[in-house]
């Protein structure tokens, strides 16, 4: 089992940024692919950000170009640096394998965009 640990979170006003952080407790980014995740009051999750043992991203459409995520292998951590943050972009942000998140969710990290 993994733990991962997000954090970065916080209030921000529109066309900020944050940059996110996920911490896992294991040496795994080499071997899996991970991503961002988020989930708004009352939505589903949905997938932000991807990145492959490779080093390839992807992303959604509603955060290209405004996103990116990126990984450091030793420090077993995910990034996810957000610029011109939107009022929509308001969610609870979490990391998890990529495709199958199989690993217990951690406590997310609290995202808000509002002036």
């Amino acid at each position: 089992q993994v733990q991962l640990v997000e954090s970065g979170g916080g209030l921000v006003q529109p066309g900020g940024s944050l940059r996110l952080s996920c911490a896992a407790s294991r040496s795994i980014l080499s071997i899996y692919a991970m991503g961002w995740y988020r989930q708004a009051p009352g939505k589903q999750r949905e997938l932000v950000a991807r990145i492959t043992s490779g080093g390839s991203t992807n992303y959604a459409g509603f955060v290209r170009g405004r996103f990116t995520i990126s990984r450091d292998n030793a420090k077993n951590t995910v990034y996810l640096q957000m610029n011109s943050l939107k009022p929509e972009d308001t969610a609870v942000y979490y990391c998890n394998a990529y495709p199958s998140p199989n690993w217990d969710w951690g406590q997310g990290t609290q995202v808000t965009v509002s002036s």
